[in-house]
């Protein structure tokens, strides 16, 4: 099930602000993602986590199609599973063209699953001075360079994923939209 944090922002930081839970429906779903497309074409990034059910997978596919769809592009990372998965899958049936992958190192350093999954994406950004970098560290400078270019954050995260919950305070230093979905 997914929770939709509605962020009340009272402070700089994830920390200081208060969240609702409140769980979706699908008209809830289908609302948010009206809200989320608004009007005009925007650069939306869609980060989280790789610890998803098959459903939540579908669900993220559908919106970064339906996002990319209606002419958005769309930033992400290179995962096998999860988010960034079904992210680039969605963005991909929908419109090449509209879809960015940020990756935090090289394509040679990516599984082969993921090398294999990004045939065919066109705008691809690697990192090769990250090259010796602990995976976890180059992916804090990824979510931070795929913030900075995008106008919107979804992002779909357990409320004790450290990485992601930065990549939100960073977003909000830098005045972006940010739309949470808590999976926890």
């Amino acid at each position: 099930m997914f929770y939709y944090g509605d962020t009340i922002k009272s402070g700089s930081s994830v920390g200081g602000s208060s969240v609702v839970d409140v769980p979706l429906s699908t008209q809830d779903l289908t609302e948010e993602f009206r809200n989320i497309t608004g009007e005009g074409h925007h650069a939306i990034a869609m980060i989280g986590s790789k610890d998803l059910s098959m459903s939540q997978i579908k669900i993220i596919e559908m919106i970064a199609f339906g996002l990319a769809s209606s002419g958005n592009t769309i930033i992400t990372s290179g995962g096998f599973c999860g988010t960034n998965y079904a992210t680039i899958k969605g963005a991909l049936k929908a419109n090449p063209e509209k879809l960015k992958v940020i990756l935090p190192q090289t394509i040679a350093q990516q599984i082969k699953e993921v090398q294999d999954q990004l045939i065919g994406v066109k705008h691809i950004i690697e990192h090769q001075e990250r090259e010796h970098m602990l995976l976890s560290d180059a992916s804090r400078l990824c979510n931070r360079e795929i913030v900075s270019e995008c106008q919107q954050l979804i992002c779909f995260l357990y409320r004790d994923s450290k990485t992601l919950l930065d990549a939100i305070d960073y977003a909000y230093s830098l005045s972006k939209v940010i739309t949470t979905f808590y999976l926890d």
